[in-house]
């Protein structure tokens, strides 16, 4: 069955049954203000004729029954009741619709109302089963609660129950018919709102909403790119796994996108950035697009995609890196093949004594070192890395000296942990690649690492342009950098570098600082506290 059908069968039950349960209790209802109307009437005539003079006072007469009956009878028609009857003090009656039946006395028990109470009920009569009222006649005309006098009879006004039915039935086509168009008006109500429900589900079955929704599921929970989307009002509506691994965040919904993300992530969902852009959010670098939160001027829904940059940032650099030591080989084995030339021609000219000295005089390691084999800081890595700028640098035409402090690699100097190494290497390559962009054609730059007061100092100096004072307290925010134009966007934006080299210095509880360098450009300053690494332990000696 259809989800039409299925809506509109459900819906014109419901109407149905409201409209029948309507319709039962505005019958009981109506059927209770007939009796409640007939009620009132029979008490009011009763209570009239007992009170009446003319009533009263018959009842000394010879022959009561004379005057009683006509008044009695008028009033009766007048009232359309059933019947009016008055009795005397011993039940004899005075009147009744059928004259051949005064005199008799009555056929139901008066001993109430001859008793001064008033008796409401139904009760089986002469004329049938009627409702009725019975109240005591005083002998001064008084009324129940209210009379010093003596019960002198009775009146008894009735209505038959087959009358009040009448009465009610003649009521019930009107009702029928009311319910009747309330249920037809019902069910076509139900046919409009089963096809606007329809048309805002775009006319899809139970069957495909489920496999939508698992097909939504499963590609929001398992894709490998962050996925966010936020309402009209900024307020996140869906965050799948990766976006709350990237971001780092496990309650984004329901939350204002203002304030759940980083700033440089609010601004791309923000101005809308359908290329993407480089975002760096704590220590990874994002790949962050986004749809646009305004469009036309008005705030509309939006999408941003995250995608976790990091590892290709990295694996650039590792390229440059190979790049820079392809560079470096290239130029050995070019000046390797210098060498060769040059001892070619002096021992052709038979200069042995000379071709020795050159030889004892020429620098090992050629392009790529200076013959200093021991590790910086015990960091071979870090060794390698400023290998290959060194490399990198001498084939722009810039000189890279590396100052290497000769304790650090003493007994007593402390071994570095891994994860501390690694951020080395991070925050040289980042600070080294910014001083050499920074200098041109025939400058220096200087990098020196220590181990002074428990903390690795690391200073690399430059002798390029250097850093303006009033630009100094921005240098490190995300985005600001002085290779590009203010708000560059795009995949290759800048200013990437030195602001992850400040979230790495504030992660380890460090310091980072700017300023101006001996060689006439900028210093760029890191202390980081040293976190011993344990020392290897030897090996235990096998018993012989």
């Amino acid at each position: 069955m259809s989800l039409k059908v299925q809506l509109l069968l459900l819906q014109a039950v419901i109407v149905c049954l409201a409209t029948l349960i309507t319709g039962v209790i505005a019958a009981t209802l109506q059927e209770r203000a007939i009796r409640d109307a007939y009620q009132d009437r029979m008490y009011a005539v009763a209570q009239s004729v007992a009170r009446l003079p003319v009533i009263v006072d018959a009842l000394d007469d010879a022959d009561p029954a004379a005057s009683v009956q006509p008044v009695a009878e008028i009033i009766r028609e007048a009232s359309d009741l059933t019947y009016v009857v008055v009795t005397d003090a011993a039940g004899i009656r005075l009147s009744h619709p059928h004259p051949d039946r005064i005199g008799e006395k009555v056929s139901t028990d008066p001993s109430a109302p001859l008793a001064g109470e008033i008796y409401e009920g139904t009760q089986p009569g002469t004329l049938g089963v009627s409702w009725r009222v019975k109240v005591p006649i005083f002998s001064d005309g008084g009324s129940v609660g209210d009379t010093s006098g003596a019960v002198v009879g009775m009146v008894s006004v009735g209505v038959l129950e087959s009358e009040l039915s009448a009465d009610f039935l003649s009521q019930v086509p009107w009702l029928l018919v009311a319910m009747g168009a309330s249920a037809v008006i019902g069910v076509f109500g139900a046919a409009w709102v089963t096809s606007v429900i329809r048309k805002r589900i775009f006319r899809l079955e139970p069957g495909e909403i489920a496999s939508l929704v698992e097909q939504r599921e499963t590609v929001l929970h398992r894709i490998g790119e962050g996925i966010i989307t936020v309402d009209e009002r900024g307020v996140i509506t869906v965050a799948n796994d990766a976006a709350t691994r990237l971001l780092g965040d496990d309650d984004l919904v329901g939350r204002p996108a203002i304030e759940a993300l980083e700033p440089a992530v609010a601004d791309v969902l923000r101005r809308g950035e359908p290329d993407g852009a480089l975002v760096l959010v704590g220590e990874r670098v994002l790949i962050a697009r986004s749809t646009g939160t305004v469009v036309d001027g008005e705030a509309t829904a939006a999408t941003l995609l995250l995608r976790d940059h990091t590892e290709l940032h990295q694996a650039l650099r590792e390229m440059d890196g190979a790049q820079s030591l392809t560079d470096g080989l290239r130029a050995q084995a070019h000046e390797f093949a210098n060498t060769m030339h040059v001892l070619s021609g002096l021992l052709e000219l038979g200069l042995v004594d000379d071709a020795r000295e050159f030889i004892a005089g020429s620098t090992p390691g050629g392009a790529m070192g200076g013959g200093e084999t021991r590790p910086i800081l015990g960091q071979f890595e870090l060794s390698a890395l400023l290998a290959v700028k060194t490399a990198q640098a001498r084939e722009l035409g810039i000189a890279l000296d590396v100052r290497r402090d000769r304790s650090d690699a003493g007994a007593d100097a402390p071994r570095l942990t891994d994860d501390l190494g690694h951020d080395l290497v991070t925050i040289v390559g980042n600070l080294v690649d910014n001083a050499v962009e920074a200098c041109g054609l025939g400058d220096r730059v200087e990098v020196s690492a220590r181990i002074d007061g428990g903390a690795v100092v690391v200073a690399v100096d430059d002798s390029g342009p250097g850093v303006p004072e009033t630009d100094r307290a921005g240098i490190f925010i995300e985005g600001v950098s002085s290779k590009a134009p203010a708000g560059a966007r795009g995949p290759h934006r800048r200013g990437i570098g030195l602001a992850l080299v400040r979230r790495i210095v504030r992660r380890r509880r460090g310091a980072v600082e700017v300023a101006d360098s001996p060689l006439g450009g900028a210093r760029f300053l890191v202390r980081l506290p040293v976190e011993a690494a344990p020392a290897p332990t030897a090996p235990e000696a096998v018993p012989a």
